[in-house]
């Protein structure tokens, strides 16, 4: 099969796709005649086609999938007015933690941010798809052990935790996150853009940022 049909077949399907393919099922397209790396030069290659469109080829936690470009939700935003949900910014500081400290407990959680965590917020998260109990802490009362998913990974659009902006500036006032968006769900299928919504944290201590270079970051599994 040439490279042309390849990237035909490629494209197509995840078009079509109405969630992220790994590279394992876009295998499944060709029944063995194109290898895992013919498959990635054919995903690279039809990034770069899409380079100067307003919807990229991304690699995200889950596989790859098409996307509208950041630039472009302004205008998609008018197709549908209605507001996405609004996340307070405890909840947005506690997910922060989560995803530069984990795994953590909530007893962590309430350290570091000096004040009680309501069981409702990590709720929120945990509906949301965005947190998820991994284990517990082999200590008194065995606290359960949080940890970011895929999904949070896949609605920031990034592939890994290393995509994450890094956290090791111990400036008085914190806010690394500015820059990213996490998608609503609702989208019609993987070709639409999907409606997003701003995370901005700023994050009022220094220990946060000063040690999370020091704690590994394990991918969600």
């Amino acid at each position: 099969m040439n490279t042309t049909d390849a990237r035909r077949i490629l494209e197509t399907a995840l078009i079509c796709a109405q969630q992220a393919l790994t590279l394992r099922e876009l295998g499944v397209l060709f029944n063995g005649e194109l290898a895992a790396d013919s498959i990635k030069l054919a995903l690279g290659d039809l990034q770069d086609e899409w380079s100067g469109r307003g919807v990229e080829l991304v690699h995200v936690a889950s596989g790859w999938r098409f996307q509208s470009r950041p630039e472009m939700h302004e205008y998609l935003d008018r197709l549908n007015p209605e507001k996405p949900p609004r996340y307070s910014r405890a909840t947005l500081e506690t997910l922060a933690i989560i995803a530069y400290r984990q795994p953590v407990t909530r007893g962590d959680m309430e350290d570091i941010r000096g004040v009680t965590i309501n069981s409702l917020l990590l709720r929120q998260l945990e509906d949301r798809g965005w947190v998820e109990v991994i284990g517990h802490r082999e200590t008194v009362g065995r606290p359960a052990l949080y940890a970011t998913t895929r999904q949070f990974l896949d609605d920031l659009g990034v592939e890994s935790l290393a995509g994450l902006p890094s956290m090791n500036d111990t400036t008085a006032q914190i806010a690394k996150l500015e820059q990213f968006e996490l998608g609503i769900e609702g989208a019609p299928d993987s070709f639409s853009p999907l409606t997003m919504t701003e995370l901005k944290i700023s994050i009022h201590s220094e220990d946060l940022a000063s040690d999370a270079g020091k704690s590994s970051q394990p991918d969600p599994q």
